[in-house]
């Protein structure tokens, strides 16, 4: 076993030259369960056998037990992880999940993506979309899942994720826009810390030092080798001609200010708005704060101050 590195995006993955594959973080999973502190039952469920697709579905059982009619908001979120860590069953996510879930009274799907490098890109975006269409499937309630067939309201359906995973869930909602699906038309989209780039610097980026601009692109092209580069669109949506397609009627851009990808989420809310897009956007900026702090301080004010944002949006 060689111990000579070919790629070190420390602290989250270490590819040796002899192809092995060290995740230093992501990697501590939790079953799903009916959580004590929050009343929320979760289950793994199997979306298709090939390619290999499963989501986490996350029920608040109090409002389902005493309104077993009533239809819920239902959240499609999508895990951070810079595309090659993380997992819907980590437990960072599962923790979150629980509490989003108990605080906004919604139905939740937590995609279970493919990760690069041993899956690039674009595997996590069609992942997200195969999951994103199973979801619509039970729009008609006949579908295969019996919580999202009974619980869920697909005149209200919202889409979210972090980092990564708001890459990703902004890339889903381009792509109801340009293809549509059977009527499923998401009302609000959540970008947190959004994970985009450019090859120009802006705002705050031209003083970062330049080790992290090549963390930041070198994670990029670890997992999408095959990108024409960092002015992607799917890595920088000012350069995206559908970005104006957008298929959702309102977005929530969430940024940190300590955080090296802020400029972006600002940036994107710019060209959102200059795009021809016709919903509205809103940017949320936590102060002295940095990339995903939330998920790390959950009980932080600014966590809170989140969360209550994130609620408030979708309700």
């Amino acid at each position: 076993m060689s111990n000579e590195l070919a790629h070190d995006f420390s602290p989250l993955i270490k590819i040796y030259k002899d192809g092995r594959i060290e995740r230093l973080t992501g990697t501590t999973t939790l079953p799903p369960s009916l959580d004590p502190q929050t009343g929320v039952e979760s289950k793994d469920v199997v979306i298709s056998k090939e390619p290999a697709l499963s989501a986490r579905l996350y029920l608040p059982t109090k409002s389902t037990t005493n309104s077993p009619n009533k239809k819920l908001p239902l959240l499609v979120y999508i895990h951070g992880g810079g595309f090659v860590v993380e997992r819907a069953s980590s437990s960072i996510y599962h923790n979150y999940l629980n509490a989003l879930v108990a605080e906004t009274n919604i139905v939740a799907v937590s995609v279970e993506y493919r990760l690069a490098p041993e899956h690039s890109l674009p595997a996590a975006y069609d992942d997200a979309w195969g999951s994103f269409k199973w979801v619509a499937s039970h729009s008609d309630a006949k579908g295969s899942e019996d919580w999202l067939n009974r619980h869920a309201d697909f005149q209200r359906v919202f889409i979210a994720g972090d980092s990564a995973g708001a890459n990703i869930a902004h890339n889903v909602g381009l792509r109801v826009g340009s293809e549509g699906l059977g009527g499923v038309k998401p009302k609000g989209i959540v970008l947190v810390h959004p994970y985009f780039g450019g090859s120009e610097a802006i705002g705050a980026e031209q003083s970062l030092p330049p080790m992290v601009r090549e963390y930041m692109v070198g994670l990029w092209l670890l997992a999408y080798p095959s990108t024409s580069g960092s002015d992607d669109p799917l890595f920088n949506p000012g350069k995206d001609p559908k970005l104006g397609g957008l298929g959702c009627e309102k977005v929530l851009v969430c940024v940190a200010e300590k955080d090296a990808l802020k400029d972006r989420g600002w940036h994107y809310s710019e060209v959102l708005k200059k795009s021809g897009w016709k919903g509205a956007v809103d940017v949320i900026e936590s102060k002295g704060e940095n990339h995903v702090f939330h998920l790390f301080n959950p009980t932080c004010d600014n966590a809170v101050a989140l969360l209550k944002k994130m609620v408030s949006f979708i309700n």
